[in-house]
């Protein structure tokens, strides 16, 4: 699914303008941003739950040339379909 995805669906759903659908995609797309910076967690009810987690610091692999490299710790978004959406899908 992309943004230019949800536009269209808004734009065929809402009858308005291409520009005007592109721009409500990119304001629900940056309303679930700062969601998840804001509270760690979205959900869209019969459709799954966002949640940001953290990942710790570990050692990984260079693919090229199999040398050893450290990963710093960071965030990640993990999303958990539905229990409604896994019997739809």
């Amino acid at each position: 699914m992309s943004k230019a995805f949800i536009a269209q669906a808004i734009q065929e759903s809402a009858e308005i303008t291409g520009a005007a659908a592109n721009r409500a995609a990119g304001y629900v797309m940056e309303a679930i941003v700062r969601e998840l910076k804001k509270s760690g967690k979205f959900t869209l009810p019969s459709f799954g739950t966002f949640t940001v987690r953290k990942t710790k610091a570990r050692k990984g692999l260079n693919p090229r040339t199999g040398e050893a490299i450290k990963v710093k710790a960071g965030k990640t978004v993990r999303f958990k379909a539905s229990p409604t959406l896994k019997k739809t899908v």
